[in-house]
């Protein structure tokens, strides 16, 4: 039995949801999103909610009976309130700073990085440019954002500089020992 699945939706008052053959669409103040649903799942809008079931309870069904319901649950609240991931850029010299739709990135490279922000994905970036905010309507679409912006330049164990998700926690690696004075004869 999917707990997730036999949760009803909520709908509030400023997002509409239209519901057509095996597709959901919903829009907010935010935008607009659309999401096809597997023909085995029915989808109803009861009152203020959206009320999602299946026919039976072999575990494929279950699972997309579990899926649909919460990937509706992220659209509404993606239209009505939005999604944003934080990055966190540290090392000396480098930072980030935003030119029109692109975000611009100095982190040691010798050019800067610029990465495009698709339909729905606005960068902003604070005063010291080391703070990168990813938001949009589209979960999905935030997280893999964020992700492609990581990738630039992941962080390294040694000396921690890269960028990291804010509140992310690289384990340092211990460097060379020889250099120090292992004690081995020379």
């Amino acid at each position: 039995m999917s707990r997730i699945g036999n949760k009803a939706v909520p709908v509030p008052a400023s997002v509409q949801v239209t519901l057509r053959d095996h597709t959901v669409e919903v829009k907010g103040k935010l935008g607009t999103l659309t999401q096809a649903v597997h023909p085995v799942i029915t989808v109803k809008k009861e009152g203020g909610q959206i009320v999602v079931t299946r026919p039976d309870d072999t575990p494929a069904v279950r699972a997309l009976h579990g899926l649909t319901r919460a990937l509706i649950a992220n659209m509404v609240a993606g239209v009505s309130v939005g999604y944003t991931r934080e990055l966190e850029i540290q090392g000396v010299g480098f930072r980030g700073e935003v030119q029109g739709s692109t975000l611009v990135l100095q982190v040691g490279f010798s050019h800067p990085v610029r990465v495009d922000a698709p339909k729905g994905i606005a960068f902003s970036v604070d005063k010291a440019g080391r703070i990168v905010t990813v938001s949009g309507a589209d979960k999905a679409l935030v997280g893999e954002m964020a992700a492609r912006v990581r990738r630039v330049r992941k962080p390294e164990p040694y000396k921690g500089k890269g960028i990291r998700y804010m509140g992310e926690y690289v384990r340092h690696k211990a460097g060379k020992a020889g250099k120090i004075g292992s004690g081995a004869p020379k």
